[in-house]
């Protein structure tokens, strides 16, 4: 009985309620790892770790002296969602990404929200996201963000919500993807036992996706992955995505723009590209019209997209979405586009750029989480409580000289998983990454990427800060004990 003693240290934990009893959906695994011997359990366990070293499973931290590669972390206790709740995690994200969509569009044509007063027209335009430059587009399919990774917490009450949107440059679908073939070699008659909606399919509708997009009305658009290169910390997604849907992987070295169409550079002489599926960011995609320092664009590209002839995922601009104190404002996006309620609410959010908002985070630092609104991967960051009064000291200065560039949050009691820990196991804190594609209709991977911190008491998932990652499963049915 391994989880007699498990203590869920008073957060909401996900596997067991506050009796110490299974909550729905969760019973088979939890009476599976009960049982099994911890031997058992740290062999596969083991035997994951090993599985995800030769797949070469890993990621980069910039700064880091020790080397540039590392093993993204795996625990082997999956996450489960029962199929009830992952219904109106999905509903709600399938509303968000169509009203983020719509306010991007806005934004770039009419700005009918922005004379409605609904946002503040300098908070948009002080955007570092915001890009002038893409004023009047009009991608395909009027589609801006075709591939998005949204985060979600659940708090104490038990309840998801958004802490934060990607729609640049999201990554992490591969390690879902590697996670799954990891887990269903580990324990595969519990995949048939509980019915684990698959995730599978990703690539394939990805692809299906990008060849939407192609302005050509060819039977075989030419798609590519744009990868900034072997030094980015994503790199491995690049080449393992370009892999699984059979396209080619490619830098900007290797594209070229002739007569306003987009060239790749192959050993049998220039090929068209069609579609770009974009790993980088809009500042280094054209030295023509961003930054004219950029060595990884390719000058003339967007010409070449203004006039149609090749199609962008993410379109440019899309960043601007990303800014964390645009995202305070999503639940009134959703109510002035889609004349709804947002399903998913929002973190509670304080922008320093509010004066009122100002002097409470900087009266209260040592409760709070506090954020750059540009930064991402966990950097920039001070939790108020993990703090010491120099540090905060600190921060307040520099929160002082740039308001706008800092939000802030309460210390979320985020819930727990158990997470096996030398000869037991322990709770530890995680958030989800699901990854929404908007195409022809918007599709939700079922699951997503559980980020767990593994540092005991740390509430930081980033794999760069010391965090890894669990599988994660909806379940559609309670399922038997067979492991």
């Amino acid at each position: 009985m391994r989880f007699k003693d498990y203590d869920n240290g008073g957060f909401y934990d996900e596997m067991f309620d506050t009796d110490g009893k299974p909550r729905p959906g969760t019973e088979a695994v939890a009476e599976r790892f009960n049982v099994l011997p911890l031997e058992e359990l740290k062999r596969r366990q083991l035997a994951a770790e090993k599985t995800l070293l030769q797949m070469g499973i890993t990621f980069s931290v910039y700064g880091d002296e020790q080397g540039t590669e590392r093993i993204f972390p795996f625990d082997i206790v999956p996450r489960i969602i029962p199929h009830n709740e992952w219904i109106e995690i999905e509903t709600g994200l399938k509303q968000r990404v169509q009203a983020l969509n719509m306010f991007i569009n806005d934004l770039y044509h009419e700005q009918k929200i922005l004379k409605d007063g609904i946002i503040p027209e300098e908070l948009v335009r002080s955007a570092s996201g915001f890009r002038p430059e893409c004023m009047g587009l009009n991608p395909p399919n009027g589609v801006w963000c075709h591939i998005t990774g949204t985060d979600l917490v659940r708090g104490g009450d038990g309840k998801f919500y958004v802490l934060e949107d990607n729609l640049r440059c999201p990554s992490g679908v591969s390690y879902v993807l590697e996670n799954r073939v990891v887990m269903k070699r580990s324990f595969p008659r519990a995949f048939d036992a509980a019915r684990v909606a698959p995730v599978s399919d990703y690539p394939n509708r990805l692809l299906r996706l990008l060849q939407g997009l192609a302005p050509s009305r060819r039977d075989k658009p030419v798609v590519a992955v744009w990868s900034p290169g072997v030094y980015n910390s994503a790199y491995f997604e690049h080449s393992f995505l370009a892999q699984q849907m059979g396209i080619e992987l490619v830098e900007g070295r290797d594209l070229v723009v002739i007569d306003d169409q987009v060239m790749m550079r192959t050993t049998t002489g220039m090929r068209q590209v069609d579609v770009l599926y974009r790993r980088i960011d809009d500042d280094f995609i054209d030295p023509e019209v961003f930054r004219s320092d950029s060595m990884l664009g390719v000058p003339g590209l967007m010409r070449a997209y203004r006039a149609g002839r090749v199609a962008l995922a993410n379109a440019p601009g899309t960043g601007v979405a990303d800014d964390k104190a645009i995202y305070a404002y999503v639940p009134a996006m959703i109510k002035y586009y889609l004349g709804e309620e947002a399903i998913l609410n929002n973190v509670e959010t304080y922008l320093c750029s509010r004066e009122k908002d100002l002097q409470y985070v900087l009266a209260n630092l040592e409760k709070l989480v506090v954020k750059k609104v540009g930064e991402s991967g966990g950097y920039g960051m001070l939790v108020g409580p993990h703090s010491t009064v120099q540090e905060r000291a600190e921060y307040a200065e520099q929160v002082k000289a740039n308001p706008r560039n800092f939000i802030a949050q309460p210390t979320l009691a985020l819930s727990r998983v158990p997470t096996l820990v030398d000869d037991h196991f322990e709770g530890r804190h995680v958030d989800l990454r699901p990854y929404i594609l908007y195409g022809e209709d918007i599709y939700v991977m079922p699951g997503g990427l559980t980020r767990v911190a593994l540092k005991k008491g740390s509430l930081v998932v980033n794999s760069s800060q010391g965090g890894g990652s669990k599988d994660t499963w909806v379940v559609e049915a309670q399922g038997g004990a067979a492991c």
